[in-house]
C-alpha cells in the first residue's frame, strides 16, 4: 500500500513537472489540474474521430489542453467540454464516454455533437454537482437514464434525446430543481412519467417517441412546451392542460388518451395543438375564436357539429371523426382568406351552409369532404389515405340529403 501510493505520489509529481515545462516554454500562466488533465486524456483515449473528421488532431498533450478545440478552461479547471466539430453536417465522434467525465468537478457544460458514440451514460456524470448543460443528443448512446442526476441541483438543459435509452424516467430526476429543459425524445423509455413538483422550474418537456404509459401526472404550470406524442399515455387530459395556461405548443398526439377536449386548450397562443390519432370524444366548444395556426385533432371520435369559431385556423384537420351536420360558412369562406387547408372527410357532414363567398374556392387552398353523407360540392384533391370513395354508403347515413 505504501509502495502504491509512492509510485502515484510520484506520477503525479512527473505530471506537475511536465505541465510546468510545459506552461514555461509556452509562457502560459495558468497550469491545468492534474486531476482534471489526466481526465481528459482517458476521455481522449474512448473516443475518436469519425471518417472525414479531425477533431482531435489537435489534442496533443504536450501542449496546453485548455487550448484544444471544446476544452474551455477557467483558472486552472476544466468548465466546459463540447466533443466533436459543432459546425452543422460535420462528422462526429465514435466510441464510449468514459466515466473520468466524472472528475472534472468544475464541468459547468458538457456537449456532444451528433455522431456514434455507444454504451452507457456515466453514472460518475453527477459528482460535476455544478454541471448546468448536459447535451449528448443523437447519437447511439443506451442503457438506463442516471438517477442520480436528480442531485445535480444546478442542471438546466439535459438533452439526450435520438439515442437508444431504455428503462423509466427516474423519478429522482425531478428534484433537479433548476431544470429548465428536459429533452428526451426519440429514444426507448418506458414505464410512466414522473410526477414533477409544482414549484419546478420546467420549461419544455419533450419525451416525444418512446414507450412512455400510464396516464398524464399533473405537471407544473410553468411549462411553455409541451410534446408527449407517440407513446402509450392512457386517461383524460381535462385534468392536466387547464392549469398550463402558458403553454405555446402541445403535442399529445398518437397516444390512447379519451374523454373531452378541454375548452381551455382553444384559448392557448400555441404555435400548433396536435391531439390527433387518440380515443378524444365528445363536443367541441372552443370559448371565442381559435387563432391556433395549426389544429390537428383528426383520427378521434369527436361528434357534433362543427365550431365555426375554428374559422382563424390556418390549417385545421378534423378529418376521421363523428361530427355531423353541415359544414359552416365561415369555414369554406376562410379557405378563400387566408386558410390554408380543410380536412373534413370521413365524418357524417350532410351539407354546407354557403355564405357570400364560399362557391370561390382559391388554387392551392386544400380541401377535403370526401366519405361523408353528402355529394361534395366542390371538386378538389384529397390525400391518397381519403380513399376513392365520395359518399358514405347510405345505410350509414339516415339523415342523408343528396
Amino acid at each position: 500500500m505504501v509502495v502504491t501510493m509512492a509510485l502515484r505520489c510520484c506520477f503525479l509529481g512527473g505530471l506537475l513537472l511536465l505541465l510546468l515545462l510545459v506552461a514555461s516554454s509556452k509562457g502560459v500562466v495558468a497550469i491545468l489540474d492534474p486531476v482534471d488533465f489526466l481526465a481528459l486524456q482517458a476521455v481522449r483515449k474512448r473516443l475518436e474521430d469519425m471518417p472525414g473528421s479531425d477533431f482531435f488532431s489537435a489534442w496533443d498533450f504536450t501542449d496546453d489542453p485548455c487550448g484544444f478545440p471544446g476544452v474551455f478552461c477557467a483558472g486552472d479547471r476544466v468548465v466546459a467540454l463540447a466533443l466533436g466539430d459543432p459546425r452543422a453536417g460535420s462528422p462526429g465522434l465514435q466510441g464510449h464516454l468514459d466515466p473520468a467525465l466524472g472528475r472534472l468537478s468544475a464541468l459547468a457544460e458538457l456537449s456532444l455533437v451528433p455522431g456514434r458514440v455507444i454504451g452507457l451514460i456515466p453514472d460518475a456524470l453527477a459528482r460535476c454537482s455544478g454541471l448546468r448543460f448536459l447535451a449528448l443528443s443523437k447519437n447511439l448512446l443506451s442503457g438506463p437514464l442516471p438517477a442520480g442526476f436528480g442531485s445535480l441541483r444546478r442542471l438546466r438543459t439535459l438533452d439526450l434525446s435520438y439515442n437508444q435509452l431504455s428503462g423509466p424516467v427516474p423519478p429522482a430526476l425531478t428534484a433537479a430543481s433548476a431544470l429548465s429543459n428536459l429533452i428526451l425524445c426519440h429514444n426507448q423509455l418506458s414505464g410512466p412519467i414522473p410526477r414533477f413538483p409544482r414549484s419546478a422550474a420546467l420549461l419544455r418537456l419533450d419525451l416525444k417517441h418512446n414507450q412512455l404509459s400510464g396516464p398524464i401526472p399533473p405537471l407544473p404550470s410553468s411549462l411553455q412546451y409541451l410534446a408527449l406524442g407517440s407513446n402509450a399515455l392512457t386517461g383524460s387530459a381535462d385534468a392536466v392542460l387547464p392549469r398550463l395556461t402558458r403553454l405555446n405548443f402541445l403535442d399529445l398526439s398518437s397516444n390512447l388518451l379519451e374523454g373531452p377536449i378541454p375548452a381551455c386548450v382553444f384559448r392557448l397562443r400555441l404555435e400548433a395543438l396536435q391531439l390527433q390519432r387518440n380515443a378524444f370524444s365528445g363536443r367541441l366548444a372552443p370559448q371565442g375564436d381559435v387563432v391556433i395556426p395549426v389544429v390537428d385533432l383528426s383520427y378521434n371520435r369527436l361528434w357534433g357539429s362543427l365550431p365555426p369559431q375554428l374559422a382563424g385556423v390556418d390549417r385545421l384537420y378534423l378529418n376521421n371523426n363523428r361530427f355531423t351536420g353541415e359544414v359552416p360558412s365561415r369555414l369554406v369562406q376562410r379557405l378563400s382568406n387566408g386558410m390554408q387547408l380543410l380536412y373534413l372527410q370521413h365524418n357524417f357532414l350532410t351539407g354546407i351552409e354557403f355564405g357570400p363567398a364560399a362557391a370561390a374556392i382559391p388554387v392551392g387552398a386544400a380541401l377535403c369532404l370526401q366519405y361523408n353523407c353528402m355529394v361534395p360540392p366542390f371538386d378538389t384533391p384529397c390525400p391518397l389515405k381519403a380513399g376513392t370513395q365520395k359518399m358514405r354508403p347510405v345505410d350509414q347515413c339516415p339523415n342523408w340529403r343528396s
